[in-house]
């Protein structure tokens, strides 16, 4: 599913225009349904100007009307949208603004579900900064009171197969290499030098020559 260029003005529409249920209009927009139902309450986003995702493009009347019809379905987005997000996570360049968004909701989904991976892997997974997961993981990022946990896949940030490979890729690293087994030197002994057979001294006997 592809949210919504702008998520809580399109909420609104459906909640004003629609008898879509409140999980409904929630999963579409991918907000939570506490937050659909303070929309319809009217103690958020009272100043927020619905807008209409016919108008953008992005559902049919007949599509809200099966919807609404039946409150265990999903809206479903209009084919062009959805081939502008499978453009957008092979190009990774064009990102709408609700995707800039919800990086810092994506980052926390993967800190939650992969702890194993490192900051360089998510950086290259989400398109973010070190500075940025660090504060996230601490708690000292500016938007920490509304950081929600949000699949990057369902996003259009990264796709399954991105995450599978940065996990096998992590694990890999993390196994621990088998030690080398050493052979002992075997201490080289010199042959030893064979005892030569102590030569035999001969008495010089003084030859005595015969007189003829």
């Amino acid at each position: 599913m592809t949210a919504p260029l702008m998520p809580r003005a399109t909420a609104v529409w459906l909640v004003e225009n629609t008898t879509l249920t409140f999980r409904q209009i929630a999963n579409f927009c991918e907000l939570h349904e506490l937050e659909i139902q303070a929309i319809a309450d009217g103690d958020v986003s009272s100043n927020i100007m619905g807008l209409s995702p016919i108008d953008n493009g992005q559902l049919t009347l007949a599509e809200i009307q099966r919807c609404e019809a039946d409150p265990a379905a999903n809206l479903e987005a209009n084919e062009m949208e959805r081939n502008v997000k499978a453009r957008n996570l092979k190009a990774k360049k064009v990102l709408s603004p609700s995707q800039r968004q919800d990086k810092p909701n994506a980052i926390a989904w993967i800190i939650k579900n992969y702890p194993e991976l490192k900051d360089s892997q998510i950086c290259k997974l989400i398109g973010t900064t070190k500075p940025t997961i660090e504060s996230i993981r601490n708690g000292t990022h500016k938007d920490s009171a509304v950081i929600r946990a949000k699949n990057p896949v369902t996003i259009g940030l990264c796709s399954e197969a991105d995450i599978e490979t940065a996990v096998l890729s992590a694990q890999k690293k993390a196994e621990p290499k088998p030690a080398k087994i050493k052979k002992a030197k075997t201490a080289k002994t010199k042959p030893t030098k064979k005892e030569k057979p102590a030569k035999k001294t001969a008495s010089k006997k003084t030859a005595i020559k015969k007189k003829p």
